[in-house]
């Protein structure tokens, strides 16, 4: 004879140790930038912690944080150097010479385990900056899902001419709720 559950799982007595009802499903967008967010913390950059995720059809296909290439030094672990650019209207970007962004860690994952992301979607901790985006542009990304805005009047113009969408999700919004 078949046992009784509670609350439609098939497992016996496990129905108590079931979240409440009343707890929310995690959405798609909500769930990859937080994955985005905790891989972030594997970031070596003293400037900042970034973390991305490449998606397609909604599953993962790589990951990258903003740190040192492999087996070099990073930032934490000797001097941060950091070169100055101008852009044409005048304001000053400031880059580390050591860091490779997150963005760019995320692609050369991909490429070394042979994994085409054409096609695909990005999910950044921080709105990409301008030398990231041609590069996600060159890859064929098409949509760039980002939690905070970073340098974005730079990357408009770009976005405009690529048709790439870039899509805010807040992660602020999804904790309150």
């Amino acid at each position: 004879m078949a046992e009784e559950t509670k609350g439609g799982c098939c497992c016996p007595g496990e129905a108590e140790k079931m979240a409440p009802a009343t707890e929310k499903r995690l959405g798609w967008n909500e769930y990859f930038m937080s994955v985005a967010h905790l891989i972030s913390r594997r970031a070596t950059c003293t400037r900042g912690h970034i973390g991305a995720v490449i998606v397609r059809e909604n599953s993962i296909l790589s990951t990258g944080y903003n740190g040192a290439p492999s087996g070099l030094p990073h930032c934490n672990d000797s001097n941060c150097r950091i070169y100055r650019s101008i852009h044409p209207d005048g304001t000053v970007e400031e880059n580390c010479v050591n860091a490779i962004h997150a963005e760019i860690n995320a692609i050369a994952q991909a490429a070394k385990h042979g994994v085409s992301i054409k096609d695909s979607d990005i999910y950044i901790t921080a709105s990409p900056c301008i030398h990231c985006l041609k590069v996600l542009i060159n890859v064929g990304i098409k949509t760039i899902y980002y939690d905070k805005p970073y340098k974005i009047e730079h990357i408009a113009d770009l976005l405009r001419l690529s048709g790439i969408k870039l899509v805010q999700i807040n992660m602020q919004d999804y904790q309150k709720g």
